[in-house]
């Protein structure tokens, strides 16, 4: 997939979008690298390439102690520092970074101090926390104010600013302008919206292969909560004490998305459209994807029949594993069903303008107080009944937390440590909840058999040559098994 002067130029530069595609074996000193690594590079003729760790070392090369090539990429120590710069923008982008009692916060939840935490997002992102911060909503202003119709003091407070005075203040001085000259410059016909509605853009990295993410989350959708109509998809919303619906589609010419939102979610929008880019995966790679898993002749048709393909994410973590429990052991449709009866029981009612979204979904401090006989009825056996439960009340009390300071390794264990979640579960929750790349859960039956019915472990081991990217993987499995043969998937 790569010459070894191109891979000799990624090296010495440490091009990130290299890291997992090879890695280099060093013959003076029998240790094989990433492409990331920091040591000093060694010298060209000295260097041999290989497109996986498992190639690396059956030439008997063994994994770097700084940059742990044998662990996915993001990972190793030495992805630290960037790994804590990329979970602060989602800090950010969370709504959670606010003034300095907020920032020593966040880097109390990271193990560090509020020094080590400015020291390592000045190295990775060449500012400090707060002109990040500032940055972000700058940003989210301007797209705003281009965008949509939202008067300009809801355009402050919506992308963060305490007051209208501030917003005007910083606003001048970064674009030298104020924002009602930005917005008077805006073609006013591109911002026709209705007054209880506005819309917004949510760029990607094309390929993506939106007819094969509408299919996946119309078959686990839960009715009154979600819909998939005429090529969109729309759900009811409910962040904070903010409630309302969104409306998602597709606009290929544009690689992007059009977002359609209730002008109630406006306070916290920042939070809603992170939580939009995790759930469509719009932040993947595709082609850095693709070059890894075309390696696999298995993968190689599926890749070609479905570019783009993304890993669905969750819009709510809970609500995600609340029908990850569920799914346990039983079809897609069997899921849906139940999901969509305890979404109904539980949820609570929600007035929007479309006809089949009349609920929200169910929060995790109403089922925490649940019993079992509350559960039950809905044709959940009594073992998940009490999963659900449990699940619940670790995400009320906050001993279970999903938020971008939490490792997927780390929260995985928390989840196997509940009562009826096992390691499927767990993967698929990261797979889906946590963003996780990586993921692979072995016991899935319809990969096992997609693979030649292999047994969990084997197919474990099968699975190595395509990290750090077998969530990806595992789409492409389960849409070529859904070509051949139903999905037994949840």
């Amino acid at each position: 997939m790569f010459d070894s002067e191109t891979a000799w130029q990624a090296l010495t530069s440490r091009d990130t979008r290299f890291d997992g595609v090879f890695f280099v074996g060093v013959t003076s000193t029998g240790i094989y690298c990433r492409p990331i690594c920091p040591v000093k590079p060694p010298q060209q003729k000295n260097c041999l390439f290989f497109a996986s760790a498992e190639a690396a070392e059956k030439a008997h090369f063994r994994p770097c102690l700084r940059c742990r090539p044998e662990l996915a990429p993001g990972n190793a120590p030495v992805d630290q520092p960037h790994r804590v710069a990329d979970r602060l923008i989602q800090r950010i982008e969370e709504g959670l970074l606010e003034e300095r009692e907020g920032l020593e916060a966040i880097a109390a939840e990271f193990g560090m101090s509020l020094r080590q935490l400015r020291r390592i997002v000045q190295q990775e992102l060449g500012v400090s926390p707060l002109e990040l911060r500032q940055t972000r909503r700058m940003l989210l202003a301007k797209q705003l104010l281009t965008e949509t119709r939202l008067p300009v003091t809801e355009v402050a407070y919506a992308s963060g600013f305490r007051s209208l005075r501030r917003f005007n203040d910083v606003f001048q001085a970064r674009y030298r302008m104020t924002p009602s000259a930005l917005r008077r410059g805006v073609d006013a016909a591109v911002n026709a919206q209705s007054g209880d509605s506005a819309t917004l853009l949510l760029v990607y990295r094309p390929p993506y292969d939106w007819a094969a993410m509408l299919a996946f989350l119309q078959t686990h959708l839960m009715k009154e909560v979600e819909a998939v109509q005429d090529g969109a998809y729309r759900r009811t919303v409910a962040l904070g004490r903010c409630r309302g619906w969104v409306s998602v589609s597709h606009l290929p010419a544009k690689n992007a998305l059009r977002v359609e939102f209730s002008t109630s979610l406006t306070p916290v929008l920042p939070l809603l459209l992170r939580r939009l880019r995790d759930l469509f995966d719009l932040n993947a790679q595709p082609q850095l994807i693709a070059a890894r898993l075309a390696q696999d002749a298995l993968l190689a048709p599926s890749l070609a029949r479905s570019p783009g393909l993304r890993v669905p994410g969750a819009f709510d973590a809970f609500e995600l594993g609340v029908r990850a429990i569920i799914g346990q052991q039983v079809t897609v449709k069997a899921a849906t069903t139940v999901s969509s009866r305890f979404a109904a029981a539980f949820g609570e009612p929600c007035e929007t303008p479309f006809t089949d979204l009349t609920r929200c979904a169910a929060r995790p401090d109403r089922i925490a107080s649940l019993t079992v006989d509350d559960v039950a009825p809905l044709g959940i056996v009594s073992a998940r009944s009490r999963a659900i439960i449990a699940f619940a009340q670790a995400c009320a009390g906050e001993s279970l937390r999903f938020n971008a300071t939490q490792s997927p390794e780390s929260v995985m264990k928390q989840l196997v440590a509940l009562p009826g979640i096992g390691p499927w579960t767990a993967h698929y929750i990261a797979m889906r909840a946590l963003r996780w790349p990586d993921a692979f859960p072995k016991e899935d039956i319809a990969i096992r058999n997609n693979l030649g019915g292999l047994k969990p472990a084997e197919a474990e081991a099968r699975s190595q040559q395509w990290r750090p990217w077998r969530s990806y993987a595992v789409m492409h499995i389960w849409e070529s098994l859904a070509v051949v043969k139903p999905k037994k998937k949840s």
